[in-house]
């Protein structure tokens, strides 16, 4: 198989335009330096050559940048893998690069609306708009399942960290998104993975009508910075909608007992970093506290 043949069949597979332009940007570069014509097959031969030329064109750039390309040429190999184009992993010699996420800032309000009404897959949205509305931790929500949900009252119940059970709630937007993503679907894992299971996964992660996965925190992880890539100040990360959401309602005026049930927190320390208020959020409380304003507007 054509290496340029190879590359246009695999991101033809990926729906998302911005998850495809992201991909696009290392595989075209990949069939720009190898050659439209080599086989893929040979790339498994020459590992110490990928890795080198994988080093050489974003070995400078930002841990990020060279973690996303990484992301992207695996996830091409892992297709043609299972296309039995290439037998082995030609990335074997790369890793990536650790780079702590800053998941101490919460993103603006203009920001979050912007993602959550983004041209992105049905799950995606789903997933995204409750971790936001709920606040609930990203690990919480990937491992619901659709029998735990109570869609007429907007909740469910989760283990948060320490084993503990608790509802969580949700908004309209995942209220009106979520019957679109179930379809009718009574059991099973409520997040899925595109794919079949493969047989080693355990029973309880896989959804007996569509014989799919439980989507993985990796993944969504992954497939969330991929698409805020594009993000001054990006990619996010899943925690900053959690975050997000916090800070948003402590600027809202949410007590701190609101704030405790919202996190999932059992102690009042925790909560000191969600509950920064924004310089746009101190400028709004200082206008609309301002004596000689209500003066002004006669109140």
């Amino acid at each position: 198989m054509r290496l340029a043949d190879a590359v246009r069949i695999y991101l033809a597979t990926i729906t998302v335009p911005n998850t495809r332009a992201t991909y696009a940007a290392a595989l075209d570069r990949l069939v720009a330096d190898f050659g439209a014509d080599t086989n893929v097959a040979l790339l498994d031969r020459e590992p110490d050559r990928v890795a080198g030329w994988f080093t050489f064109v974003w070995g400078g750039k930002a841990p990020k940048t060279f973690n996303i390309r990484l992301t992207a040429l695996a996830a091409a190999c892992g297709y043609w893998r299972e296309q039995e184009w290439l037998a082995g992993d030609p990335l074997v010699r790369l890793r990536a690069r650790p780079a702590p996420p800053d998941t101490s800032k919460a993103l603006s309000r203009d920001r979050v609306t912007e993602i959550l009404g983004s041209d992105t897959l049905l799950r995606e949205r789903v997933l995204w708009h409750m971790l936001y509305e709920s606040s609930a931790r990203a690990e919480e929500v990937l491992m619901l399942d659709v029998p735990e949900l109570d869609t007429a009252n907007r909740c469910a119940v989760v283990t948060r960290k320490g084993g503990a059970r608790e509802v969580i709630a949700w908004q309209t937007g995942t209220a009106r998104l979520l019957p679109r993503m179930l379809v009718g679907r009574k059991s099973g894992p409520l997040f899925l993975t595109d794919r079949r299971a493969r047989p080693s996964v355990a029973k309880n992660d896989v959804d007996p009508v569509t014989g799919r996965a439980r989507l993985s925190y990796r993944r969504a992880a992954e497939l969330f910075e991929i698409h805020t890539s594009q993000y001054d100040g990006g990619p996010y990360t899943l925690h900053q909608l959690r975050h997000s959401r916090l800070t948003h309602a402590a600027e809202d005026g949410a007590s701190t007992p609101v704030l405790m049930k919202l996190s999932g927190h059992t102690s009042v320390r925790s909560l000191a970093k969600y509950a920064r208020v924004s310089d746009d959020a101190l400028r709004r409380y200082q206008a609309d506290s301002d004596p000689a304003a209500r003066r002004r507007s006669g109140r």
